[in-house]
């Protein structure tokens, strides 16, 4: 018999499923359903099984094992534990990440979109090929975005072998090292000679007799040194004629009439001239400024035409009064 047909099959005594004491063979377009369980004590293989799993026994469902039964991701309480190396296409971590081993980024970007970076390491290498040299290091460095204000970098370029700066000035505390390099840096004392420079080899300059004008916020000194002596011209007739000791060393004074010659001005240990000629008849006198030796005020002559110098030294100015050391040459023909 190849075929048989029957609604129920049980056993011979009636209580129960026979025995497939040879098993059975469901064809490909057959299936096996019912509405109770099929209970199998061997071993069921399929190839692939379908339907709620959630009852069956012996299966970890925690762990994913390869085909060597070697777990490659683990489930715990905080999430879960993946070993080995594994191919992910896309990665999104929502919380917080932790690698306790090393990190290989390979691709052409690395994006770190965060507030705050940290990194322990006291030396960050940059431009790390294969094969470096000055060409792969060209336009290594920093850049700060700037948007519409631009830019801020500091690169190392190979075309100058220098580090550079762009975007702004370079302020610092202070400067070490060889400047010899740097243009716009005046390398001493520039020496001017009629508005022109005579150079900068200058290092120090000692002035003895002189007035220095000092910038005490910049600390910076400018000193108008003229050259020669300076003359102030006067022309008295029958008057008081005051000599501006802070403008001129050399004095002339051109006397008609009866004068006395006072002054103004003046620093201590600057010496004086005054040369006076007479344009007519003069008679010619000094204040109490003027002392003398032995205190015996000088006549000079009275005549038209006639020329006297005196010379002075000042002792003192201001509120202790004005001395002037004076000696006088008369009547030069």
């Amino acid at each position: 018999m190849s075929r048989l047909r029957s609604d129920r099959v049980v056993n011979k005594a009636g209580t129960g499923a026979p025995e497939l004491t040879y098993g059975a063979v469901v064809p490909a377009t057959g299936t096996i359903s019912g509405a109770g369980g099929i209970n199998v004590t061997g071993v069921v293989t399929a190839t692939s099984f379908s339907g709620d799993g959630s009852a069956l026994t012996g299966i970890d469902a925690t762990a994913l094992k390869d085909s060597g039964g070697n777990v490659k991701i683990q489930a715990n309480a905080a999430g879960s534990v993946l070993s080995g190396v594994s191919t992910i296409t896309t990665l999104e971590v929502s919380g917080n990440a932790t690698i306790d081993g090393n990190l290989t980024v390979s691709g052409t970007q690395t994006i770190i979109d965060t507030a705050t970076l940290s990194v322990e390491d006291s030396n960050i290498g940059i431009g790390s090929v294969s094969n470096p040299s000055n060409t792969t290091a060209d336009g290594a460095g920093l850049t700060v975005f700037g948007g519409s204000d631009g830019d801020k970098t500091l690169k190392w370029l190979d075309t100058t072998d220098r580090w550079t700066f762009a975007g702004g000035a370079l302020e610092a505390t202070a400067f070490h090292g060889d400047g010899s390099n740097l243009t716009g840096v005046i390398s001493g004392v520039e020496v001017l000679q009629g508005g022109s420079s005579s150079g900068t080899a200058i290092t120090a300059l000692n002035f003895s007799g002189a007035t220095i004008q000092s910038d005490s916020a910049s600390g910076i000194s400018t000193i108008t040194i003229a050259v020669g002596i300076v003359t102030e011209a006067t022309v008295a007739s029958g008057a008081v004629v005051t000599l501006d000791l802070s403008s001129a060393q050399d004095h002339k004074v051109t006397a008609t009439g009866i004068c006395t010659i006072t002054c103004s001005g003046g620093t201590e240990g600057e010496s004086h001239t005054v040369r006076i000629i007479n344009s007519g008849s003069a008679t010619v006198g000094f204040s109490t400024y003027f002392l003398w030796p032995s205190g015996a005020t000088p006549s000079l002559p009275t005549t038209s035409g006639a020329k006297s110098l005196v010379s002075f030294t000042v002792n003192s100015v201001g509120a202790g009064g004005t001395e002037l050391l004076a000696g006088a040459s008369v009547n030069f023909s």
